[in-house]
């Protein structure tokens, strides 16, 4: 019964979908053309508010839980456990303070409206999967980028997303890229729940009537532990909080 009220609930929610990345798109070229990077980013934080809360037509919740006093003066390298696509909005949304940019893989810049345009033009790191020396000048032009500018860095060090909820072993080297180049950044783990459940039928029809559920955990400085020990303790301070 489930399955089968998600089928018209998804059709609806695509339309709501499609017609928020085609009414950013032009807003947010406007904002980066006319007025630069600050109104660019406050489109993109409205866009990515509609497209957090639009998981409601679908029945879907979404809770981002921090009780911890995250400071503004400093960069912030988020580490996160990936389960769907669907854990982004939330992330760019409640730390919309902290300018969070995305490490991603080079074909999401490209063809979808309002999201590739953020990609290439928002501060975010498109990197090739297959060049390596690619991927890693990204991703230290992104740490550098985020020095200099004050800005956040999101990572999911899984490499690829859960489709079950059961986190994967840390792939740590672009980890390491950003613990190093940030030495004074504030490290803030994110533990992600259920977002695996908007796609448990695959693309069509979504997932309905889930909890997605974002948990943040007290800051660590990245100079706190000795850089494995430190990754290690990151890894493991996720991983505890993900239930599958």
């Amino acid at each position: 019964m489930r399955k089968i009220l998600a089928y018209p609930l998804t059709v609806i929610y695509f339309i709501f979908f499609g017609l928020i990345l085609v009414i950013f798109h032009p807003i947010q070229w406007f904002c980066f053309n006319v007025f630069g990077y600050q109104a660019h980013k406050k489109s993109v934080d409205a866009l990515n508010y509609c497209l957090t809360y639009s998981l409601l037509l679908l029945g879907n919740r979404v809770s981002f839980r921090n009780k911890y006093k995250i400071a503004t003066d400093r960069p912030c390298i988020v580490v996160a456990n990936h389960q769907s696509m669907y854990d982004i909005s939330p992330i760019i949304w409640n730390m919309r303070n902290h300018h969070p940019k995305f490490i991603s893989k080079k074909e999401l810049g490209k063809g979808i409206p309002s999201i590739s345009y953020n990609l290439r033009h928002g501060g975010s790191a498109l990197i090739d999967r297959k060049d390596r020396d690619q991927a890693l000048k990204a991703i230290i032009n992104l740490a550098n980028y985020a020095k200099e500018n004050n800005r956040s860095v999101v990572i999911f060090p899984e490499g690829t997303r859960s489709r079950d909820g059961k986190p994967k072993p840390f792939q740590t080297g672009g980890l390491k890229i950003l613990l190093k180049k940030l030495p004074d950044a504030q490290v803030v783990p994110i533990s992600i729940n259920n977002s695996w459940k908007t796609l448990r039928y695959g693309k069509f029809p979504m997932g309905i009537g889930a909890h997605l559920t974002f948990d943040v955990h007290e800051p660590m400085g990245s100079r706190d532990l000795p850089l494995e020990e430190l990754i290690a303790k990151i890894e493991s301070t996720i991983s505890s909080n993900i239930n599958y």
